[in-house]
């Protein structure tokens, strides 16, 4: 018996020995498989990009997992029991294995066999086992992974301290609603920083790491709240939570307001979707989506709601003016009129219209259903709100509503001013157009509206849509006399001239009102927008100097420098044409256009900033008595500064007398110039104070005439006038600043000589060594020629506009100078142009 037992034991022992053996092996094997767990010590995750408008308020989140790295020091208390309760409450205790946690997971393991199911059954995990598995191991459910998970657990908690691993824990784990990590899921669950939510929410989100889907807020809400509920009862248990507070919180809804994603100021989206494509070009997708940058954009939120609001004015006045088209649907009307009408999404970012379905025709009136808003669960509101469209209120349509409306038409509305319950009738326009208004000083994007509607289409016409800039693009041309001999007062003749293309084809330039003038001042021709006289200007500067010119501001990369250019011809954009316009107001100093003012790293590290003037000074640690910085401005001057204070002058009589004098009701300086493309097809503004630079372009996407009575002056300049009235509102008026050296001299604006008492006059600007035309450069040596110019123009009256007694002399430089003046040494291109051209 004894030998027996004595066989027995050493059978036993061996057994144990083979088996302790088998299991070291077993674990040297799993081991040498673990992953390299130190990553964890530079663990970057992905985090979300924040764009914020200038005033911080914030704009738009991008991010595939929408994350925001909470440091544990800021983690509030409250959250951190809610989570300790409900996943690991002996955390800061256990090794990295709980224990209880084992026996638990041991327990539900040998159940579930009994029962036939041979799969591993979770649960048991620490907080430290979750973060080996979330960010070193894969998912599947097998025993080799489960010992693993241990292995590496013990390991962490040997290398990194509790808080680090439960930082770690809480900026991973997915709690739904592509959240990751409780501060987003704070955000995208309750719209609420993470110190904001209370006892309930926080619970709430503890509940979420066993299966959001489990627990979804409106999929499943009772069992979320079953959940939620369970987490306050540990809490309680824990001495978290009194039990009043608990029974409290056990009291109340789940309150879930799911946060909206996509840009979070309505009237911004043109602008939030341009900085995004912005950044994916600086810094590539996976650092825009995860990168956790720090976006700081130069929107004034004030003045985009300005800009928006301008535009859509305009745009709409003209849709009216073409009369009413179709309904947005026609659906069949069931039981629930509410649940049918809802099926029709409408535009998202004009809040200020409402879908309706009509219920009932009356003469010339409407009972009309108004859409019933969608619930966060995505389900109808219950309640169904009815009105009245009355016809006398609908001011632009001519028919009565029973001639254009039938029951079950779905059409946008909206209230009617003090009249409860009664609306007017809205209709999406065709027309489009762009609004982008600057810092003319910087350069800095303060608004910017690429349509009607971001939701109804994202094509951006303001940096995105080319478009023929018409008689816009002028100043462009001008700038370029100036700069090179010429004065606002130099005349040019405004008379027939045909210009032979390269295909042997003839093209005969006319003005807007098919008349030829004679001679006229620059500072006249600009003001009244003569084509003629433009294009004998650009000939006789050149066309590549006039490409060149186009080129330093910004309009055009590479212009063909072809005479048709110098009408604006060519395609651009809003914005460049803006831009070109701010360098003007900037004193000829180059402007670059920008919507982000600096970029920051998930550290706060400065990467990117678009002020790039020098300031050496602007670094100093404290002040020790020295004077204030001076910041050297190194931006490229295309434009010497007294000319574009003459081109800044000319165009302010653009708004005084000329093509842009609707905007003379804003009561302080103001330079721009009007453009209307061939065919009416296109109508831009573009003009500037001393503040702002703005530039507004109009036309359909797909080219077509707006009508004969449709200009730039007529359509674009009222938008430009609203926006800016209100932009500027209480704020004093401030003249254009004149360079250093300039004289002022009055002259005669319809013949650039120096004024004479009685006679017209207009005060004009003169660089140095350069004044108004002597009076026998144009007539006194040359009484014969100017006579014959006068003639021409009696004679024109006479017999009709086309009428020219020297048609298309082609002068020997390659442009149009009258050759009188050639003959008498008049013409001197060095100084001041004081002939006639």
């Amino acid at each position: 018996m004894l030998r027996l037992l004595g066989w027995l034991f050493g059978f036993g022992m061996f057994m144990a020995l083979a088996a302790v053996g088998v299991g070291a092996i077993y674990l040297t094997t799993v081991s040498a498989q673990l992953p390299d767990y130190t990553v964890l010590k530079d663990y970057q995750p992905p985090v979300t990009t924040r764009v914020h408008a200038a005033d911080g308020t914030l704009l738009a989140e991008f991010a595939r997992e929408r994350r925001l790295f909470q440091p544990i020091e800021t983690v509030p208390p409250l959250v951190l029991h809610a989570f300790l309760s409900a996943e690991d409450k002996d955390f800061y205790s256990h090794g990295g294995i709980a224990i209880d946690g084992v026996f638990r997971a041991l327990r539900d393991n040998l159940l579930a066999r009994m029962d036939g199911n041979s799969s591993i059954q979770g649960g048991g995990s620490s907080i430290t086992q979750q973060v080996a598995k979330n960010f070193l191991l894969s998912s599947e459910q097998t025993w080799d992974r489960k010992i693993q998970e241990a292995l590496l657990a013990v390991r962490i908690e040997s290398t990194f301290s509790k808080d680090r691993i439960l930082e770690l824990y809480l900026n991973e784990i997915f709690l739904g609603l592509n959240s990751y990590g409780v501060a987003a899921a704070a955000l995208n669950y309750f719209d609420k920083a993470l110190y904001q939510l209370n006892l309930s929410e926080a619970a709430y989100i503890a509940a979420l790491p066993k299966g959001p889907n489990n627990y979804h807020p409106f999929r499943r809400p009772q069992a979320a709240i079953e959940r939620r509920n369970w987490v306050i009862d540990r809490m309680v248990e824990n001495g978290y939570a009194t039990l009043e507070e608990g029974e409290l919180a056990k009291e109340e809804p789940l309150n879930v307001i799911p946060r909206a994603g996509g840009s979070q100021l309505y009237s911004a989206e043109y602008f939030t979707e341009e900085v995004r494509r912005e950044l994916a070009k600086l810094y590539g997708e996976d650092q825009l989506y995860g990168g956790g940058l720090s976006v700081r954009t130069t929107l004034e939120p004030k003045l985009q709601e300005f800009a928006r609001r301008a535009l859509m004015d305009g745009l709409i006045a003209y849709d009216h003016s073409k009369g009413f088209r179709t309904p947005v649907a026609t659906i069949e009307l069931g039981e629930d009129w509410g649940v049918d009408v809802s099926k029709v999404i409408p535009l998202s970012d004009v809040p200020e219209w409402q879908l309706a379905v009509v219920l009932e025709m009356g003469s010339n009136e409407a009972r009309i259903g108004l859409r019933p808003d969608s619930i966060a669960d995505g389900g109808v509101a219950d309640d169904r709100v009815e009105g009245t469209l009355s016809g006398p209120e609908i001011k632009w349509v001519s028919k009565p509503l029973q001639d254009i409306l039938k029951v079950g038409d779905v059409v946008y509305v909206s209230p009617v001013s003090g009249k409860t319950g009664t609306y007017t009738l809205e209709q999406v326009p065709e027309i489009e157009g762009a609004l982008v208004a600057m810092d003319p000083r910087t350069g800095r994007v303060l608004a910017m509206v690429g349509g009607f509607s971001y939701s109804l289409s994202e094509f951006n016409r303001a940096t995105q849509a080319l478009r023929q800039p018409g008689s816009s693009f002028k100043p462009i041309v001008y700038a370029a006399a100036l700069d090179n001999g010429y004065t606002p007062a130099s005349v040019v003749l405004d008379a027939p001239v045909e210009i032979r293309n390269g295909d042997g084809s003839i093209w005969r330039p006319e003005n807007y009102a098919q008349e030829f003038y004679g001679p006229q001042t620059l500072r006249r021709g600009i003001e009244r927008s003569r084509n003629v006289m433009t294009v004998r200007l650009a000939k006789d500067i050149g066309m590549p100097l006039v490409a060149e010119y186009a080129r330093l501001f910004g309009v055009y990369d590479s212009m063909q420098p072809v005479l048709a250019m110098a009408l604006g011809a060519g395609e651009t954009t809003d914005m460049r044409m803006t831009a070109a316009y701010a360098t003007i107001a900037n004193g000829g100093r180059k402007i670059v256009p920008t919507l982000i003012d600096r970029v920051q790293d998930r550290y706060g590290v400065t990467v990117y900033r678009h002020d790039q003037r020098l300031c050496q000074a602007c670094e100093a640690t404290a002040w020790e008595g020295q004077g204030e910085p001076l910041i050297i401005d190194n931006r490229e001057q295309v434009l010497d500064p007294m000319t574009a204070y003459q081109i800044t002058s000319m165009m302010e009589g653009v708004v005084e007398r000329g093509t842009g004098t609707a905007a003379r009701v804003l009561n302080r300086p103001v330079a721009g110039k009007t453009g209307t493309t061939n065919d009416y097809k296109d109508a831009w503004f573009v003009g500037f104070t001393p503040e702002l630079a703005v530039g507004v372009y109009v036309g359909y996407d797909q080219p077509r005439s707006m009508g004969s009575s449709v200009t730039g002056g007529t359509f674009a300049v009222p938008i430009f006038t609203e926006f800016m009235a209100k932009a500027l509102a209480g704020k004093p008026a401030t003249q254009f600043t004149v360079p250093p050296g300039m004289t002022t001299d009055w002259i005669d604006p319809n013949s650039g000589v120096a004024a004479y008492e009685g006679g017209p006059a207009i005060e004009e600007s003169f660089k140095p060594g350069t004044g108004p035309n002597l009076a026998s450069s144009v007539i006194g040596l040359n009484v014969a020629a100017f006579d014959a110019i006068q003639r021409e123009q009696q004679m024109q009256q006479q017999y009709g506009t086309g009428f020219a007694t020297q048609p298309a002399a082609q002068p020997d430089n390659g442009g149009y100078v009258d050759p009188t003046a050639r003959i008498n040494g008049t013409y001197d291109p060095n100084a001041g142009r004081g002939g006639l051209f």
